[in-house]
């Protein structure tokens, strides 16, 4: 069987009944046109297409369940639709941000949004140690003293000191574990 002269209602078929090469030729014949329709929208290459990418996978996704009449009109509706839900994602993102900070999202690269957020979270997760465990670890690490003048300070004895940082670093780790956020640690670490 000669895959590339098959008929589009002979693909959806066969996308239907999980053939994976009917979506493998979706995609060949449809990848330009459906990257075209969410470009022109978007005016972002790697936005549009993740949307068509998005489209594709929803379109396996759901093969079972779909009515398609006409492959290319639903395609095109598809990634319309998507261009339209990633633009009200988009607003909804900056609305966020207007209200957490103050500023619109351009404002922010991702990176500090997303160093604020882990900052905020750590803080939340600081807070909740005991006291002398969380004096320990902000003298540590938001002033950058050491564990001997930390113990002077605290007037305690530096393996005490050495034993409350480890202790508030092994909470904040599981914590950041919880929420697949292990990177933020060798930040932390190496400050």
């Amino acid at each position: 069987m000669n895959i590339h002269r098959l008929s589009d209602s002979d693909l959806v078929s066969a996308l239907q009944k999980g053939e994976e090469f009917a979506i493998a030729e979706i995609y060949s014949r449809y990848w330009r046109k459906l990257l075209a329709i969410a470009f022109n929208h978007t005016k972002d290459k790697v936005a549009a297409e993740e949307i068509v990418q998005e489209v594709l996978i929803k379109l396996w996704d759901k093969r079972e369940q779909v009515q398609i009449e006409s492959l290319p009109a639903y395609l095109a509706t598809a990634t319309k639709f998507s261009v339209l839900t990633a633009i009200q994602r988009q607003k909804r993102r900056s609305d966020i941000a207007m209200a957490i900070y103050g500023q619109k999202l351009h404002d922010f690269d991702d990176e500090k949004i997303y160093v604020r957020f882990l900052e905020e979270y750590i803080n939340g997760i600081v807070e909740t140690l005991p006291e002398k465990c969380r004096l320990v670890f902000k003298y540590s690490r938001e002033q950058g003293k050491t564990l001997s003048q930390i113990a002077l300070q605290m007037n305690i004895a530096e393996k005490t000191a050495e034993a409350h940082l480890t202790k508030a670093l092994k909470v904040i780790r599981l914590s950041l574990r919880g929420i697949g956020m292990m990177v933020l640690m060798l930040f932390w670490q190496n400050r």
